[in-house]
């Protein structure tokens, strides 16, 4: 979809209030979500780019909200080696600006440093829940965080260059499972036609992200393919990675993103979920929906949060105390269409 002339002029105002907000700081921190996916990560550096254009004498700072690295198959993103892990950074800057979240809780490490700053800003399409910001847009109906962004930099008036059309396609793509998902609309293609235009390299994307799988992975895939089990008639399927899984394979947890797509390639499953074991007492789960499904509110239940087609929690316990936990909820969920419709 496009957006009709009153929610552009609505956005357009916040656009406006987060300019003056950047007028108003020499120090500017800039951070996504923990567990940064291809959105998260591309929205920032894209935008991190377009602000040094437009305003040089300010000082802007990618924070990593873990202290952590980025996942390899992100590493080509330009700019990549410039994040700074929230832990790390020990000042306050004049402005933070959450990109890809609107909940302090999903900043971890850098939380602390969100609630400290002065002023605050956001620019997410994630559902809003708390304000706790100063100006921003967060609009659900969005396909992306990098959506946004791309708009807020042609508000700006900074010419798309190369490297941040790459940034923000990388996000795009990401976000919408190369454009495969139910929020791959209009506006989605319109903004990626633009990037495209400015010098992103679809190839160059798909290649980094989804053509440069270690053989390691490839056969840590095949064993989650190899547990691939239905649920509910069939309406739901799953899979699971262990902490042994992990070990014996080489691969990194924040390779395992991914691995969400191989159980959501059954067919007749309406609902997918996998779960990783990230430490020997928790669990962090991918919920997504191939239909209608509203699958967020589950999410949120779980601890965590997302959109109606794609979402995740992380949770305390092994996988098994997460399925015996999340399963009933899916059911649930199934079945209340059913009463609702007899």
């Amino acid at each position: 979809m496009t957006l009709d002339f009153a929610r552009r002029q609505e956005q357009a105002r916040g656009f406006a209030e987060v300019v003056k907000l950047i007028e108003q700081s020499g120090t500017i921190a800039l951070c996504a979500h923990t567990a940064p996916d291809g959105d998260a990560l591309g929205s920032v550096l894209g935008l991190s780019r377009a602000l040094g254009k437009r305003w040089p004498e300010k000082t802007v700072v990618n924070l990593l909200a873990d202290d952590d690295e980025i996942p390899a198959i992100y590493r080509f993103l330009p700019g990549s080696d410039t994040f700074v892990p929230a832990v790390s950074f020990e000042g306050t800057p004049d402005l933070f600006i959450c990109v890809d979240l609107s909940a302090t809780n999903r900043l971890a490490d850098a939380e602390a440093i969100c609630l400290r700053s002065p002023r605050r800003a956001v620019l997410d399409h994630h559902p809003g829940g708390s304000v706790y910001w100063d100006a921003g847009v967060v609009r659900s109906s969005a396909a992306a965080a990098g959506v946004i962004v791309e708009e807020f930099i042609e508000h700006i008036g900074v010419e798309l260059d190369a490297d941040i059309a790459n940034c923000l396609l990388c996000a795009i793509v990401t976000d919408t499972g190369r454009f495969q998902y139910q929020n791959a609309d209009s506006e989605a293609f319109l903004v990626t036609s633009k990037l495209v235009a400015a010098g992103a390299s679809p190839s160059d994307v798909a290649l980094a992200v989804y053509q440069s799988d270690r053989i390691s992975y490839l056969h840590l895939e095949a064993k989650v393919m190899g547990r691939i089990t239905t649920f509910f008639n069939g309406r739901v399927a799953y899979s699971y990675t262990s902490l042994a899984d992990l070990e014996d394979s080489g691969v990194d947890v924040s390779e395992c993103d991914g691995l969400v797509d191989v159980v959501r390639r059954a067919a007749g499953a309406e609902i997918v979920l996998f779960l990783k074991q990230v430490s020997a007492t928790q669990v962090r789960g991918n919920l997504r929906s191939k239909t209608d499904w509203d699958i967020s509110g589950i999410a949120r239940e779980m601890g965590g949060g997302g959109h109606r087609a794609a979402a995740g929690f992380t949770c305390d316990g092994d996988i098994d105390e997460a399925l015996s936990d999340v399963l009933p909820k899916l059911q649930a969920l199934l079945e209340s269409n059913e009463r609702e419709t007899a």
